[in-house]
């Protein structure tokens, strides 16, 4: 587990390549969405970039079927090596459970659940947002994917029975009508899509147990890989800075967050260079020299804010950080 959900830069440019096609330019987007220079250099993205990203297509584009047109351009790039997995799998149910077990490779944003009945399965999708709340355009894409990546792997047309939405129609019927070919519903409990089990066990044509196996070995292995770098010590800086406070955050509530022991965070933190003390530290100083500078507080409302019991001990703290004592430093800079 992370401290911060992640999306694979295939999902990313799906979105751009949409966004593009209804004439809005990259760089147009991303400044629209205030992402940083350099953000499409990245091997992920953080799960609140790219909704920034989706709330500015939608705000460029003025498309309401903005969501359901990314779905529908959803191609085996977009989803990383899990695509390759599942085009082998025998039939498409095993194949929508490969995208459950390697649902992190292509983003931490949501996950997929099958509830099997007498007629169909459902397949329903639980979106998992960051700081920032979803574009409903994120889950009509979601939901849109599922049925394109199905005529994929099927090699023919997949519709479902019946399609739902726990949000609001966003577009003009015929839209979805056109992408699921089933009645849609809308305000619903759940998102997801009702779909015949005959279709489901359906042998897939390209089905191929060796290879199937090759795949699946191979997609475990960028599965743990990306586990193994979870853990990283920017990601757990900017943890620190939303929660120090006058309570500074425990190494344990850290390590409970990500799903380690502390001897496993302590380990992982010390192979990237750092402790998890010293990225306090580090957090502790940047908002001090911050609030010292920019605010006139007084020094020891200051010294409380982040977490020091007594303003003698802050003074320290900031002399070592500064060479300088806290009222001297700001009087220079005034």
């Amino acid at each position: 587990m992370t401290l911060e959900a992640t999306v694979s830069m295939g999902w990313v440019n799906t979105v751009i390549d949409v966004a593009r096609r209804l004439g809005v330019a990259e760089n147009l987007l991303l400044e629209a969405a205030g992402l940083p220079a350099g953000v499409l250099s990245r091997e992920r993205w953080p799960i609140d970039f790219i909704t920034r990203l989706w709330h500015a297509a939608e705000q460029c584009t003025q498309d309401s079927g903005f969501g359901l047109k990314v779905g529908a351009g959803v191609r085996p790039a977009s989803i990383d090596a899990v695509s390759f997995a599942m085009q082998s799998a025998a039939t498409l149910r095993e194949a929508i459970a490969l995208v459950q077990k390697f649902q992190r490779l292509i983003s931490d944003g949501g996950r997929f659940q099958m509830l099997p009945g007498s007629r169909g399965t459902w397949i329903v999708y639980h979106p998992r947002q960051g700081r920032l709340a979803f574009s409903p355009h994120q889950i009509e894409a979601v939901l849109s994917a599922v049925v394109s990546l199905s005529d994929w792997i099927a090699g023919s047309s997949i519709r479902p029975l019946r399609v739902q939405f726990s949000q609001a129609r966003l577009g003009p019927e015929a839209g979805y009508r056109d992408v699921f070919g089933c009645p849609v519903e809308f305000e619903q409990a759940f998102s997801g899509l009702l779909v015949s089990n005959e279709v489901l066990d359906e042998p897939l044509p390209q089905a191929d147990p060796a290879l199937a196996q090759v795949h699946e070995k191979y997609s475990a292995g960028r599965l743990a890989a990306l586990e193994r770098g979870a853990v990283s010590a920017e990601d757990l800086r900017q943890w620190l800075m939303a929660r120090v406070g006058p309570t500074l955050p425990r190494r344990a509530e850290a390590a409970r967050m990500l799903g380690l022991s502390e001897r496993t965070l302590a380990r992982r933190l010390e192979a990237q260079g750092c402790t998890y003390n010293s990225l306090v530290d580090e957090v502790r100083r940047e908002l001090a020299l911050a609030a010292v500078r920019e605010s006139a507080l007084p020094l020891s409302e200051i010294a409380l804010s982040l977490g020091f019991a007594e303003a003698s001990t802050f003074y320290r703290a900031f002399h070592r950080w500064t060479g300088m004592p806290p009222a001297r430093w700001r009087k220079q800079r005034e």
